[in-house]
């Protein structure tokens, strides 16, 4: 597999899981918890999404056969609904959301938000999903979708790093840092939702 297509994808799933965004949310989540609670929280609420996201991304090819939609038709749908997300992100609709995720009433008392909200939706959520089911079809062979994996465990540690240093990097890029990153990444994921748009229109009705 060429080192583009990694990438791509490892570009892919960061913008799309968004672990420099994540990071204050964790932060807010986990507030009054130890270090090594904290490190524990995040560790597990990891390991949950990638479960969650290799999971869809082996089988959701099959369960899309089954119900009969090609996937160059959802390419097309997923490339949208990531453009959905990259103007939430332009627009800063997408953090908002996720601050009223972490200041919810329901979640303060939970001592433990590893599975709701951090694994997901915040990880893995449909936007991680989409994307892992369009990768993982792009990928050839096991040895394609075993690196697409390895994509996917790469991000994943990325925020596990971010996690470790949430506080140190909040205090580093404050609220205005943070706006900042999260445009320029909705800018990023923009672009590569309109390659998937792309893709997909060329395999439904120009593949030879």
């Amino acid at each position: 597999m060429e080192l583009q297509v990694l990438i791509t994808a490892f570009m892919t799933l960061f913008v799309i899981i968004d672990p420099i965004g994540l990071a204050p949310l964790f932060v807010a989540l986990t507030q009054g918890a130890s270090a090594q609670h904290r490190r524990a929280i995040g560790l597990r609420a990891v390991l949950i999404a990638f479960g969650i996201l290799t999971l869809f991304g082996l089988f959701g090819d099959h369960v899309l056969t089954f119900v009969g939609i090609s996937m160059p038709a959802f390419r097309i749908a997923g490339g949208l609904l990531l453009f959905l997300t990259a103007l939430e992100m332009l627009f800063e609709k997408r953090s908002k959301r996720r601050e009223e995720h972490a200041q919810h009433p329901e979640h303060q008392p939970v001592e433990d938000p590893s599975v709701f909200p951090l694994a997901t939706p915040l990880l893995a959520g449909p936007g991680a999903i989409t994307s892992m089911i369009l990768l993982i079809d792009q990928a050839e062979g096991v040895p394609g979708v075993l690196m697409m994996l390895g994509v996917l465990i790469a991000v994943l540690a990325v925020c596990l790093m971010f996690f470790a240093l949430s506080n140190v990097m909040e205090r580093v890029l404050g609220a205005t840092g943070i706006n900042v990153v999260t445009r320029l990444m909705g800018m990023l994921l923009a672009a590569l939702s309109v390659q998937f748009v792309a893709d997909g229109i060329k395999a439904l009705f120009f593949a030879a």
